[in-house]
């Protein structure tokens, strides 16, 4: 399957990109945890508070170097439905977001 991904270089520009987009334009987001301006927490909690149509059922998925459960918990917290470690390992991170998208537990 192709995808296509859009870059931004920190959690504000993620949030205001998100905003700006209509509704269904995102399959998911991969939220690096460790961003300047606003960190991954902070931008997936502003998405989800935000009053897009897909605020609350946009796949968000955290990525970060730390693989500790508090870093996971953190990551729920803020809304994100999930997280995966860095370096990321790509066959696991589609299986991931295919069965967040189908509504299986993980």
């Amino acid at each position: 399957a192709d995808a296509e991904f859009e870059v931004c270089y920190d959690g504000k520009q993620a949030v205001s990109r998100f905003s700006e987009q209509p509704e269904g334009y995102y399959d998911a987001i991969l939220m690096d945890i460790q961003m300047p301006e606003m960190d991954g927490y902070e931008a997936a909690r502003r998405i989800r508070q935000s009053s897009h149509p897909d605020a609350k059922t946009i796949t968000i998925i955290a990525v970060t170097a730390n693989a500790f459960q508090e870093d996971l918990d953190r990551a729920l917290a803020a809304g994100m439905n999930d997280a995966v470690t860095k370096p990321l390992d790509v066959a696991a991170l589609i299986d991931k977001i295919s069965r967040i998208e189908k509504g299986e537990q993980i």
